[in-house]
């Protein structure tokens, strides 16, 4: 029989071993490819500078996917999810119509 005591040792080892793998687990999700369907919808490109201008005026020069508030990486790494395409990552670099400028 399993006591409360020997729970209660284990339950916080096993936590912190998920918050170790999560990182880990988001690197494993594909590349999202530029045409996917919504990608395609929200205009996204891998090279900012390749952003179809006149379907989507709203791009600035330097607006870029890791300048984004949906960015889940850190502006160094070159490819992370984004809130906006689960179970992918995009490029750092790249751009879509639904950028917002992340807040410093």
């Amino acid at each position: 029989m399993t006591s409360r005591r020997w729970f209660l040792q284990r339950v916080p080892v096993g936590g912190a071993a998920l918050l170790v793998a999560r990182p880990c687990a988001a690197q494993a999700y594909p590349h999202l490819g530029e045409s996917e369907p919504r990608a395609l919808e929200v205009g996204y490109v891998e090279d900012a500078a390749k952003a179809d201008r006149q379907k989507f005026p709203k791009y600035t020069p330097g607006q870029v996917c890791f300048n984004c508030d949906l960015y889940r990486g850190k502006p160094t790494e070159p490819w992370a999810p984004c809130t906006l395409f689960p179970r992918r990552v995009v490029a750092g670099k790249g751009w879509c119509d639904a950028f917002r400028r992340r807040s410093v």
